[in-house]
């Protein structure tokens, strides 16, 4: 993909994703049906909204381009396409439904297992953070950068607890939306994300590479490549830091993915 129709890709799929935001918003003071996909999965009607004014819109955009979404029953055809619109219609539907802004639609292109476009639009927070392969991150149109933290105890982690074991990092405040988490990151807000568990690829496809562009280093659990498009549309975690404390951050979570990668919970 060149590079002039690459940029001008990114700029239609942000516009797509914004016309998504602006929807969400126009709902987000609305009496929304909402329910549980299982215990602790949170979900609206707004989020099947956004959803189907993506996949329209995005379908329209690259038709020749697989789906994968949260809101949306897989379909095993998406391994077949070389490329993969990746979208969470409301990451972080937690903070929408309780009114706080930590929410954001993540919209994502993979080509050939590897994101090449990201976009988080967050209309509650007024950010719109954009990224696409060797072109940089900006987060409302300025390039944001990774910090230089080189040091990992004092590594700032937005989180609202800590366990005992990581007394020696520092809590910042945290949004819902895992996406918006890396984001921090990509713009030295924050120095480490992490996560032990089994995720999906809608979570961080374009925040990953939002903060790659931005000089972050960013892998699964146990330190090695992300890949998307995979038939699981999973991977065991995501580790999302500051280059100079990543080493650092695999060795003090080893243990622990070890003990947890065989559960699904």
């Amino acid at each position: 993909m060149a590079k002039a129709s690459a940029e001008t890709l990114a700029d239609a799929v942000a516009a797509i994703a914004g016309e998504a935001g602006r929807l969400a918003m126009a709902r987000w003071s609305d009496d929304f049906s909402r329910w549980e996909k299982s215990p602790g999965n949170p979900v609206s009607d707004i989020d099947l909204e956004v959803d189907e004014l993506l996949r329209r819109r995005l379908s329209a955009l690259d038709p020749a381009a697989g789906w994968l979404s949260e809101e949306t029953a897989d379909n095993a055809d998406r391994l077949a396409c070389e490329r993969l619109w990746v979208v969470d219609p409301i990451d972080g539907t937690r903070d929408y439904l309780r009114g706080r802004p930590g929410w954001a639609v993540s919209v994502a292109l993979v080509d050939r297992g590897l994101p090449v476009i990201g976009v988080l639009d967050a209309p509650a927070r007024g950010e719109v953070w954009l990224a696409t392969t060797g072109s940089g991150a900006t987060r409302n149109g300025v390039p944001v950068r990774a910090g230089g933290c080189a040091i990992f105890p004092g590594a700032r982690v937005p989180s609202d607890t800590l366990p005992s074991a990581d007394s020696d990092l520092v809590l910042v405040p945290k949004p819902n939306s895992i996406a918006l988490r890396i984001a921090m990151v990509a713009a030295d807000e924050a120095d480490l994300v992490a996560t032990l568990r089994w995720g999906f690829e809608w979570d961080i496809a374009a925040a990953a590479l939002i903060a790659m562009e931005a000089g972050a280093t960013v892998t699964d659990a146990f330190g090695a490549p992300l890949a998307f498009n995979t038939p699981s549309a999973q991977a065991f975690g995501v580790l999302a830091t500051a280059p100079g404390i990543h080493t650092d951050a695999v060795a003090r979570l080893a243990d622990r993915a070890k003990a947890l990668v065989g559960t699904r919970a």
